[in-house]
């Protein structure tokens, strides 16, 4: 019963963080200039085609797996649609892709990511269709990239295994919005200083909203691991990469 107060209380941080402003999205429909929003178009297909032929092998595979990837489907929608205004054009929130990626891999979330930034684009106003190939860039092949990479190269050190969990989901949400950052410079860059001034001014900008969220993301996505791991050694569930 402790334990479940403690879930409530960071889930109810969590809320209370992150609080879901209309106005606010990815970076938004036609904020991008045509070349770059053609270019992160283009980056990002090779990672959505490898992707799409792993769901295919999730999708022939046990229930059980299809259900862990509407969990993981679920989380990302939930936690990126929670925003607070950030840079002028895009706005800072959750990810949720880490969890996806320890779960399925990182092209995984890519299918995922671009499902949800899809969704959020045509029914809820949150990003655009011309900026999508940017936004999945940034969420749906960085963050899950990273957040991978962190805990197959940390799992079998001697570090807790929430800790791993916590730094792959918080460190992945981070170097997402260092590259919204990097999109922005490089699309405005600063009339003075260039592209690394503009980085700066993005950089510094995102991180009064974004390093609290990616802790707190991190917290939430190590409580999330903790219960499917307990449900594991109930043998209620199976998972393979955890």
């Amino acid at each position: 019963m402790k334990r479940k107060g403690y879930q409530f209380v960071w889930i109810t941080l969590l809320l209370l963080l992150t609080p879901s402003i209309s106005n606010a999205m990815h970076i938004m429909e036609g904020f991008l200039p045509a070349k770059w929003a053609i270019f992160w178009a283009v980056l990002s297909l090779p990672f959505l085609a490898l992707g799409i032929k792993k769901v295919n092998g999730i999708f022939k595979g046990d229930v059980n797996a299809k259900v862990l990837l509407g969990l993981a489907g679920g989380f990302v929608f939930v936690l990126s649609a929670l925003k607070i205004p950030s840079v002028t054009g895009s706005c800072s929130h959750p990810t949720g892709v880490g969890l996806g990626a320890i779960l399925f891999g990182p092209t995984v979330m890519t299918v995922i990511g671009t499902i949800v930034l899809l969704f959020q684009a045509i029914l809820l106003a949150h990003g655009g269709l011309t900026t999508l190939g940017a936004n999945v860039f940034s969420m749906g092949i960085i963050g899950p990239l990273v957040s991978y990479g962190i805990f197959r190269g940390l799992k079998n050190t001697s570090l807790n295994k929430s800790f791993v969990i916590f730094l792959a989901a918080a460190v992945g949400n981070l170097l997402t919005y260092c590259i919204t950052a990097a999109q922005l410079a490089l699309a405005f860059p600063d009339p003075a200083s260039g592209i690394g001034g503009s980085l700066v001014k993005f950089l510094s900008v995102f991180a009064v909203t974004q390093v609290p969220l990616a802790i707190v993301e991190g917290l939430l996505t190590a409580i999330i691991y903790n219960l499917l791991m307990e449900y594991k050694s109930k043998g209620v569930i199976s998972i393979e990469n955890i």
